[in-house]
């Protein structure tokens, strides 16, 4: 077979980029007004927005950047992967995105990949993998640091790590600083060539760990971080190691893990492992992994590390299914999620959309009704339900957010203790694609989800529903699950009907309107 060409030298590829233009045409199209395009959440102006990149906590200010594609070529919306950015101080007030990073030499001529951010000599500086490919289309790879200047570009600086370890392939990116000890680290998601008496596949995920030498910015290569999971994937993606108290927490996105009944359901990961690392032997003393998310569409979180919380943002989409993707006929694609606090509860994380969020609530509904097996509330087009269902005599119960003649459906089965979502209901976009684990590798269009989740004798929730975006928190933030939806009649209001097989006992909470979120 003859080699893949790349086809373009670095000349055409940087013609491509004006930041001045770019960020004008992002002017002008805010704030959104289109049909899909969400109002409380953080979207692509145009084109593709995926992985939040480059977290960090400034003098009072939360930087977001995110991997955007402000040039598409014939709708190859991975092509000249860039970064966005944009900052606010309370989650409600956001800067306008502007175009910050972008290809522009010879290390990273075919992508900015993802990377971190971090505050050093007062200075917001970003490290991040650089991608280029030879005409051969073969991928090197280098990290490299930057700096953020007062126009919002970011000046690229030192290339730290040049290519990949002995054993392991040029899938190496996604670096991500922690501390120990006063010690700097990073922690990059890898793919191993791997043992095949170990494992069932050529490749497998890990994350790699370097430290900083006694010479600042100089990084040594200790190891790969040891798990009990060596076959889970074929390519860890996004790692963050975090601390809370005691107890380390390693999230990681595994790619091409089997699908299970009641987990593992989406086309790639996210979760976390909880346990004790050392930076010395490199052990991760862990429990079980656990997904982070367990709607149809979550992938790629980043946390903020440099606050007295840990604020995750995450993306609402998924990696290789943009055919999927309703919106893509009008030119842009997916969205990032509601900023989410992390709380460690009884071994596992807890999640909860930062306080500062509840200043968009407006027109508060007082919700109060008893048994009853069917009621209906009105929605507005940007909502918060934050609703407490007793049960009573009802052991399923039935929540649906009907768009006329659409819906997507969540329900609860008390016998057990299962939580079903479907949205088969909706005409339009990816309902979600899972291969079979029989070894096929057969995909099929499957619009429902089940997990275990332990409810007694109350369900409580905070659902969101945007335009295009659905969140939804469960149990005070046990599972929460975020997807897309397209409704194809255009500024229909929802409606949530609560239904129970029996009456329910007690339905009560409040609804919200929420404001949009300010862009200046």
């Amino acid at each position: 077979m003859a080699a893949k060409k790349s086809g373009e030298n670095l000349e055409e590829i940087k013609k491509r980029f004006n930041k001045a233009e770019v960020d004008a045409k992002v002017r002008s199209i805010m704030p959104f007004t289109d049909q899909w395009h969400n109002r409380f959440h953080v979207d692509a102006p145009y084109s593709l927005i995926s992985d939040p990149n480059g977290l960090a906590y400034c003098d009072g200010v939360y930087h977001i950047f995110c991997q955007w594609n402000p040039t598409p070529i014939n709708q190859n919306w991975h092509k000249n992967k860039s970064w966005m950015h944009t900052a606010t101080r309370d989650f409600v007030n956001y800067s306008f995105p502007e175009l910050s990073l972008w290809p522009s030499d010879e290390y990273d001529k075919d992508g900015c990949h993802s990377g971190c951010g971090f505050v050093e000599d007062g200075k917001l500086r970003v490290f991040y993998t650089c991608n280029s490919r030879d005409e051969n289309y073969v991928r090197s790879v280098v990290q490299r640091f930057g700096t953020m200047q007062e126009d919002g570009s970011v000046t690229k600086e030192e290339i730290i790590l040049r290519g990949n370890p002995e054993g392991y392939t040029a899938h190496f990116r996604d670096p991500n600083f922690f501390y120990r000890n006063g010690v700097r680290y990073f922690a990059m998601a890898a793919q191993r060539m791997s043992d095949m008496s170990k494992s069932s596949r050529p490749t497998n995920g890990a994350v790699l760990i370097y430290k900083e030498t006694d010479e600042k910015n100089k990084f040594d290569f200790l190891g790969e971080v040891k798990t009990d999971y060596y076959d889970f994937g074929y390519m860890w993606e996004c790692p963050n190691l975090l601390q809370f108290g005691d107890m380390d927490v390693l999230i990681v996105c595994p790619q091409g893990v089997h699908h299970e009944e009641l987990k593992y359901q989406n086309h790639c990961l996210a979760g976390y492992f909880i346990g004790h690392f050392s930076v010395d032997s490199l052990d991760m003393i862990h429990g079980k992994f656990h997904e982070l998310d367990k709607g149809f569409d979550f992938y790629s979180p980043q946390v903020f590390a440099n606050e007295a919380r840990h604020i995750l943002v995450g993306w609402i989409g998924m990696p290789d299914l943009t055919d999927t993707v309703e919106s893509a006929k009008d030119g842009w694609l997916y969205t990032l999620t509601m900023p989410r606090e992390l709380i460690l509860h009884e071994g596992k994380l807890r999640y909860r959309p930062v306080e500062e969020m509840k200043a968009l609530r407006r027109d508060a509904q007082n919700i109060d009704v008893a048994n009853t097996e069917k009621t209906s509330i009105q929605l507005t087009a940007e909502s918060e339900s934050d609703l407490n269902i007793t049960f009573g005599a009802a052991r399923k119960v039935t929540a649906a957010v009907k768009f006329g003649d659409e819906q997507f459906v969540f329900s609860y089965d008390r016998d057990t203790q299962t939580m079903f979502l479907d949205r088969n209901g909706m005409k339009l976009g990816g309902k979600g694609i899972r291969p079979f684990s029989d070894g096929k590798n057969t995909d099929v269009n499957i619009g429902t989800r089940k997990f275990k989740l332990f409810a007694n004798l109350e369900l409580n929730f905070r659902l969101f529903v945007d335009h295009s975006a659905i969140e939804l928190f469960l149990q005070n933030g046990e599972e929460v699950c975020s997807l897309l939806i397209y409704p194809e009649q255009k500024g229909i209001a929802p409606t949530l009907e609560i239904s129970g097989d029996k009456p329910i006992d007690q339905i009560n909470g409040k609804v919200y309107a929420l404001a949009s979120l300010n862009w200046k």
